[in-house]
């Protein structure tokens, strides 16, 4: 697989990293994460999964939760939400980012998925064509990962090991950005999140893009394969500590083909 990102503009400071797509990037990257999370297909656009409390809407499957409801899981649609509103992108009237996701049992939602209830047509109209915009919002997503990352460690040691593998994945040993890498890392954090929230864990164990960095093998030169090894070990943690009743094991065989495109 090749990844044109050409022209991708990525200024990277000591703790910080702006990353800046053209409208032609962004579409790319929509298409190849929407590939990803829904197979490219309309009907998982919004979606509810099984074992799941929640809905998980656009092309990264954002997770938005009904009224009054709790999870352990960062709430991210929201967050879409309000970059789409700080980008001046058109809106439903009744979409803010304080909005919780209007149909509160997943026999609801489908019900006026079923019906195509007004609501739900401007809801599904507005994510179809704000896909290249989603893309942009989980580059920001990215840019702010690793600074988040590194305020949640305490150890210095820690903390420099982060930040060495993330720019090794994301660029080649002459410092130019490796357009997989940029792949890889976007993908992943918009896929399994920073790692950085304490309630995303089984066990006390994580799988997010922290504990991802911190368990990859330096002795691997390709460093997007030495990414996606040490994410399939972290999934395959988070399947074993998961709660029985979420059954998670059938998503492992999708997980991993998913992190064969990061190296392959």
């Amino acid at each position: 697989m090749r990844l044109l990102f050409a022209f991708l503009l990525v200024s990277v400071t000591l703790f910080s990293s702006e990353i800046k797509l053209s409208t032609t990037q962004a579409n790319f990257i929509a298409q190849k994460v929407w590939q990803n999370e829904g197979a490219g297909k309309d009907k998982y656009l919004i979606w509810w999964n099984k074992g799941e409390d929640f809905a998980s809407l656009g092309i990264g499957h954002f997770i938005w939760f009904p009224k009054d409801h709790t999870e352990r899981f960062r709430e991210v649609f929201p967050m879409v939400v309000e970059f789409m509103q700080k980008k001046g992108v058109q809106i439903p009237s009744w979409l803010t980012p304080e909005t919780d996701f209007p149909w509160q049992t997943k026999e609801a939602f489908f019900k006026a998925k079923d019906e195509q209830t007004k609501k739900y047509k401007e809801l599904f109209d507005f994510l179809k064509s704000t896909m290249p915009y989603q893309a942009e919002f989980m580059a920001q997503r990215l840019s702010n990962a690793l600074p988040q990352m590194l305020e949640s460690i305490d150890d210095e040691k820690k903390k420099e090991i982060i930040k060495r593998r993330f720019y090794e994945v994301m660029h080649n040993p002459d410092g130019s950005v490796n357009e997989r890498g940029l792949y890889v890392l976007l993908d992943y954090t918009n896929f399994k999140g920073e790692g950085t929230l304490k309630s995303e864990r089984y066990h006390g164990q994580g799988w997010g893009l922290l504990q991802v960095l911190w368990n990859m093998d330096d002795k691997e030169p390709n460093k997007q394969k030495a990414f996606a090894q040490s994410a399939s070990r972290m999934l395959s943690r988070r399947i074993q500590n998961s709660p029985p009743e979420r059954g998670e094991e059938r998503w492992r065989k999708g997980w991993n083909v998913r992190l064969e495109t990061y190296w392959k």
